[in-house]
């Protein structure tokens, strides 16, 4: 449940993508484009994939994507947006409280892009199952806000981890998983009153060794 306890989650995020007719931009997030460019297509998942626009442009690569998000609101923008790309064909939409259920299988590539809400999210569980589904040789990409901007008091019930505590809090066995990027950047994101303004996110990148043969 919410901080509101007459509503779920689910609602929640289905009133928030209720509220304009798109909340994203429709462009994929820059790090996960600048991080997967160099990788060979394979299967996908995608967590919190939003109105899909990361899921599309990965499709769009070549990838075979399994794409979640909480909302069904998202969910049907996100198809539409497939199918206008002329992708459906490679995303599966599944709609998961990753709280309590989770995409079955192992994927080359598990994206966590900005996996934060308000409401009762277990992001360290989460992101753990996701490091658990990354299949041999896979790579696991977390993208997050490294604090709040400008324009909004902090939210205390809301987890914005270094990479560092990141990685703890994955619990990846000793010799098994290499760290490939590790760092905080800065972007511009323009202000309710379009302004623009800078915000500090941070991206942890760890691939799971190949097994030996």
């Amino acid at each position: 449940m919410t901080t509101d306890s007459t509503r779920t989650d689910a609602e929640m995020w289905d009133d928030r993508y209720r509220e304009s007719d798109r909340i994203w931009s429709g462009n994929p997030n820059v790090v996960l484009v600048r991080e997967v460019e160099g990788l060979g297509p394979g299967r996908a998942l995608d967590l919190g994939c939003g109105e899909g626009a990361d899921a599309v442009w990965l499709a769009r690569w070549g990838w075979h994507v399994t794409a979640t998000d909480i909302s069904r609101v998202a969910l049907e923008r996100a198809a539409v947006h497939a199918a206008e790309a002329g992708v459906a064909d490679r995303i599966d939409w599944q709609w998961h409280d990753l709280g309590a259920s989770f995409p079955e299988g192992e994927y080359d590539l598990v994206s966590a892009q900005f996996l934060h809400s308000m409401g009762d999210l277990p992001r360290e569980a989460i992101l753990r199952r996701a490091a658990s589904a990354v299949a041999p040789g896979g790579v696991l990409l977390i993208v997050g806000h490294a604090g709040f901007p400008s324009w909004e008091h902090d939210h205390p019930e809301m987890e914005l981890p270094t990479t560092d505590e990141v990685l703890a809090s994955l619990e990846l066995p000793e010799g098994e998983w290499e760290v490939l990027l590790s760092e905080e950047h800065e972007r511009i994101q323009n202000d309710p009153d379009g302004n623009p303004t800078t915000r500090t996110d941070n991206a942890l990148k760890v691939r799971r060794r190949p097994a030996d043969r």
